[in-house]
């Protein structure tokens, strides 16, 4: 079969990998795609606007793809597109999707709405409020106290959250999102939620759930292995938050037990929730969760994969991803086989020099492909492309520049942590380009995201 995949990350770089291992997979477009995807087997990137054949005529450029292409199923990578709704466009035009439709995309495009659904169905949670008035907010604070969450209801790449240690801060935070418009319509309303201390992890998982699936007692949210993304900028979790330095699956600090009390109190109220609101929700979710003293809470929901945890994650996978796909689709995943690679994957992130803030693109990369060899990790690419200024002399040249601000992930999988690390940071030394920067710590201990000020 053919699949057309929507996304230019390193997330959609991972699933094209895993979706062309698959020999039910013949092709796979992917739009817009990057330097990756563009030499990864059985995989063709498309720009919509060098396209000759899409027509203006108000059908949906994506939909004009995948029938031009005979794609026979859809996956939408990044959030955007979910939130408005692509995934109803692709369902509209006859074309099965991975991606929730519209209305369950706002567990993730409003915070708001995504609290409201914690608490109606009774999930482990912060307590919150909910503001549209700046002024009632900062009254709020001031009444509760720090530490204190704010968070901008909307999308805002990674930009609408802060944790603010004192009273002063959330203020600050307050008015940077609701009155300097920095993250713009995302910012007109916030909410306010209560600081949790503990470790964070993430937990990916498959979901299949409509209505009919519901009937049938077969709808289904399956979680992967639990894995831990490393979003501060430097060593120690110090710094600036950013997309992500890094992630690292399986994680042995998180038991059996406390897996079980995350189904109990975290996935099957969410399970609920989906059937009860009569979602079509057939793709993943992301279960952002903090382990207190009390047990797993859920910080936030993604309506699609993580990343980089994609990037940790899905080289642990001994299952074809198409086929999970399918079963997502149509409603038999409650019967697909789940078999996990034992060992551990390891996945450093370089980024560009000034990253989260203002940095350069156009650098030039080049890899040294003895030592990649020899370290085994497989580069997914994030923020590159192409170099159209043609070729270079250099033999560990890659034909590629840098076009954002986390470049790749050097993902390495081995029996033992300690060889996936190892490995993983052979594959890093690896790696050049001008003002390149790098955690040396991902996965070590004291490198985890902690709820602790």
């Amino acid at each position: 079969m053919n699949i057309i995949v929507v996304g230019s990350g390193g997330r959609e770089h991972a699933i094209c990998w895993k979706l062309a291992e698959s020999p039910l997979v013949e092709k796979i477009f992917v739009v817009p795609g990057n330097g990756g995807t563009a030499k990864e087997s059985k995989c063709k990137n498309i720009d919509i606007a060098s396209c000759d054949y899409i027509k203006d005529d108000g059908t949906s450029p994506y939909v004009q793809i995948a029938k031009h292409e005979e794609c026979i199923m859809a996956v939408i990578g990044p959030e955007d597109p979910l939130s408005e709704g692509l995934a109803d466009v692709f369902w509209a035009a006859d074309i099965p999707c991975i991606g929730p439709k519209k209305a369950g995309a706002q567990l993730e495009a409003s915070k708001d709405f995504a609290k409201s659904f914690m608490h109606k169905y009774g999930i482990a949670c912060a307590a919150s409020e909910t503001f549209t008035d700046e002024a009632a907010a900062k009254e709020y604070v001031k009444k509760h106290g720090a530490p204190i969450v704010i968070k901008a209801d909307g999308l805002a790449a990674g930009k609408g959250v802060t944790v603010a240690a004192t009273v002063d801060d959330a203020l600050a935070a307050i008015t940077d999102i609701m009155d300097s418009g920095r993250v713009g319509d995302a910012g007109k309303k916030i909410v306010v939620e209560d600081y949790l201390e503990g470790i964070e992890i993430s937990v990916l998982a498959a979901v299949s759930v409509t209505p009919e699936s519901a009937k049938k007692d077969t709808a289904r949210i399956i979680p992967f292995m639990p894995a831990r993304d490393h979003k501060r900028l430097n060593d120690g979790a110090q710094g600036p938050n950013t997309g992500g330095m890094g992630a690292v699956c399986p994680l042995p600090d998180v038991t059996q037990k406390t897996m079980e009390q995350f189904k109990r109190t975290i996935l099957t109220p969410t399970l609920k929730g989906l059937i009860s609101e009569k979602f079509d929700y057939r793709g993943f979710i992301f279960f952002g969760v903090m382990l207190t003293k009390d047990g797993p809470e859920l910080l936030e929901y993604n309506v699609r994969l993580g990343d980089p945890e994609t990037q940790a994650v899905l080289p642990l996978m001994d299952f074809d991803f198409a086929a999970m796909c399918c079963s997502i689709i149509n409603g038999s995943l409650d019967r697909f086989d789940f078999t996990w690679k034992k060992g551990f994957v390891v996945a450093p992130c370089i980024v560009s020099g000034g990253y989260p803030g203002k940095y350069e693109k156009g650098k030039p990369i080049t890899i040294q492909k003895n030592l990649l060899e020899d370290s085994g990790a497989k580069i997914f690419i994030a923020g590159a492309q192409h170099d159209r200024r043609g070729s270079s002399s250099d033999p560990n040249t890659t034909g590629l520049i840098t076009s954002g601000g986390r470049v790749l992930a050097c993902s390495t999988y081995a029996d033992t942590f300690e060889t996936a690390w190892k490995k993983a940071y052979e594959a890093v030394s690896a790696v050049h380009f001008d003002k390149e920067f790098y955690r040396k710590d991902i996965g070590l201990p004291g490198a985890a995201e902690s709820g602790k000020l």
